[in-house]
């Protein structure tokens, strides 16, 4: 019987690498993403581009994407509003509190946990909720840090029947992007899948340009470059300007914060 597990892919590096994760260790994998009006949508076809690149190599991986467009249009972020641009810096700088969407992740583990839920009782089986949740997001976004999922697991699990079916995951809480990356580098080779396109078709930058092209300027572009040079790598995916420069800047801007 095979291991089950559920899990939010937005297309971004971090569920990337655990969607790998959970493949790696022999799960059955169901993934959700979530078109909540981001203006960074290019996230979704990077997703679609990689379940279309593991179904080539002959790993299915069930994807649904999940139209919130109309529910969330009423939240105010820079990631989702018109006319409210999208902040540059370092992660940590306080600017970047423009770029939470009010309680974003509370609503898509909401989703997911209904969806694990629903999987469960038709299989009679145990599910995972996994999530790329990590200590890079901590300092920003509260709806990423341990507390919140502790709460929010215990708060489904009194709401719902059968909730002994399910449990959170979260094997990077207590990692970063770096660890995402070497975790990936050991899963990709057990799974026989190019490193190089398997983050080809990712999308971390919140302000990409009309061609997808990573800025390299936005707090998550400055993170994710750094974990790549960090592990000896040049990132696969374009940005607007040549990896020595996009580094360059990450590299200051991480400077600047010590």
């Amino acid at each position: 019987m095979s291991k089950l597990a559920a899990m939010a892919f937005s297309g971004g590096m971090d569920s990337t690498g655990l969607l790998m994760h959970l493949l790696a260790s022999d799960h059955q994998v169901h993934t959700l993403s979530y078109d909540y009006g981001q203006k960074h949508s290019i996230e979704l076809d990077r997703a679609k581009a990689n379940i279309a690149y593991l179904k080539s190599k002959g790993i299915q991986v069930s994807h649904k994407i999940i139209d919130l467009r109309s529910a969330m249009s009423v939240f105010y972020s820079a990631l989702t509003t018109d006319g409210y641009d999208v902040p540059q810096g370092h992660y940590e700088e306080e600017q970047m509190k423009q770029t939470v969407v009010p309680n974003r992740n509370a609503i898509f583990s909401s989703l997911l946990y209904g969806y694990a839920l629903s999987i469960a009782i038709k299989s009679d089986q145990d599910v995972k909720i996994a999530l790329g949740v990590h200590s890079g997001d901590h300092a920003i976004y509260p709806d990423c840090r341990p507390e919140f999922y502790g709460a929010l697991e215990n708060a489904f699990q009194i709401g719902n029947w059968s909730s002994e079916k399910v449990s959170f995951y979260l094997p990077y809480i207590g990692g970063n992007k770096e660890t995402i990356l070497k975790d990936a580098e050991k899963c990709l080779d057990r799974l026989g899948l190019d490193f190089n396109t398997v983050f080809a078709n990712t999308n971390t930058s919140y302000d990409p340009d009309e061609m997808g092209r990573s800025s390299g300027r936005s707090g998550a572009d400055v993170e994710r470059i750094l974990a790549f040079n960090a592990v000896g790598r040049i990132d696969p995916v374009p940005y607007v300007k040549p990896w020595p420069e996009v580094l360059e800047y990450a590299i200051n801007t991480e400077a600047k914060r010590k």
